[in-house]
């Protein structure tokens, strides 16, 4: 797969002997060379730095605007192989507010604010929420999840955290649960299990500018919001009161989710907040025994939406035994293991989503416009 890539040059040193300066001319063509979904211009023009140091091994030492240590973890390996030199990638991360405006009042250290939204209930869109989040810690970034679901409040299950409440320092602001590094808050911390929340939508709104609001949350490249399903109260207030910087849509091939995601991205598009793609969960189901896939619920129905409404497609999720046992123990295999393939499938989800971010919105993409003034 990376072979196709990198230069020719590259291809055929294997055996030879190459001069250190031979090295760094070859790696520096093969990362320009590189194309990704992630990289489409290549490493190193998205890369806020670069150097190359041979030492034991050699090193390369990039800074990079979204994380995305595992992508590049795998292109090291290609070069080591490609190269029979030891090649190590020291990755930093230096993530940015995408939008042109500040976060205000206890979000003043939320970096990114990202909506994790479905048209429709049950295609597994919290599930979907809270494996992104610790995908992209995983990947390099520290990250919090809102629970804006009110009503049916799942991330308390989902993170193993059922039966806890938020303390308070300052009598004021709630501090977030912690899972596994994940900062965390619901009302489903606030609020018995057993007991049913039955509010107006005003309420449900003010509950939920409150749990935003009245959160202590600390330094976060990014926020994941999981909306209620629909297009009712909750999002309006958040697209309205809460500087969002981007959604993503969650829903499964079936028609009639598909009907309900494209009402979702209606409502984002009014209220002027980007779409950065979408994910399409239960995919296909593969058999245990002989790998076959088998397409339950529909096939290439959210590839095709996602051309229809010239969004990106982050990435397909398979319908998985073990996704649904973690996600009723409150575990997730991206922290139980997170080199295996559930936990490799949404670590690259969330490195498109947060190269996506990047690239559409951060005027320090390479993609960006830029305005050249000649004075004559």
């Amino acid at each position: 797969m990376f072979g196709k890539i990198f230069s020719k040059k590259a291809q055929n040193t294997a055996d030879a002997s190459l001069t250190d300066s031979d090295l760094v001319q070859v790696i520096t063509e093969s990362l320009n060379n590189y194309r990704s979904t992630l990289f489409q211009q290549g490493v190193i023009a998205a890369s806020l730095n670069f150097s190359i140091e041979q030492k034991k091994a050699i090193e390369i030492d990039v800074i990079m605007p979204f994380p995305c240590a595992g992508e590049l973890d795998i292109l090291a390996n290609s070069l080591t192989q490609t190269l029979a030199q030891k090649i190590i990638f020291n990755v930093q991360t230096k993530i940015n507010h995408v939008r042109a405006f500040s976060l205000t009042g206890s979000q003043n250290k939320v970096k990114n604010i990202i909506a994790v939204a479905s048209g429709k209930g049950g295609v597994g869109k919290s599930t979907t929420a809270v494996n992104l989040a610790y995908a992209l810690m995983a990947e390099g970034a520290t990250v919090g999840v809102l629970d804006a679901d009110i009503y049916g409040p799942s991330i308390p299950t989902l993170l193993g955290l059922k039966g806890q409440t938020p303390s308070s320092v300052d009598g004021k602001l709630m501090t977030p649960l912690n899972a596994h590094g994940l900062k965390a808050m619901s009302i489903g911390f606030l609020v018995g299990e057993e007991d049913a929340t039955v509010w107006r939508g005003p309420m449900a709104s003010s509950a939920f500018n409150q749990l935003l609001n009245e959160t202590a949350w600390p330094e976060l490249d990014y926020l994941f919001i999981d909306m209620p399903p629909g297009t009712g109260d909750i999002q309006l207030t958040l697209a309205q009161k809460v500087p969002v910087a981007a959604a993503v849509i969650v829903t499964t091939p079936q028609d009639i989710a598909l009907d309900d995601a494209i009402k979702g991205i209606a409502m984002f598009d009014k209220v002027n907040v980007p779409v950065l793609g979408v994910i399409e969960n239960m995919s296909y189901h593969q058999c245990e025994s002989c790998g076959h896939h088998s397409h339950i619920f529909g096939q290439a129905g959210g590839e095709q939406m996602s051309k229809a409404k010239n969004i990106e497609l982050l990435g397909k999720l398979p319908l998985n035994i073990h996704i649904r046992q973690d996600a009723d123990f409150g575990q997730s295999d991206i922290i139980e293991n997170s080199t295996g393939e559930i936990a490799s499938l949404y670590r690259r989800i969330a490195r498109n989503l947060a190269g996506q971010l990047f690239f559409q919105l951060d005027p320090r993409s390479p993609l960006t416009a830029t305005i050249d003034i000649e004075n004559k």
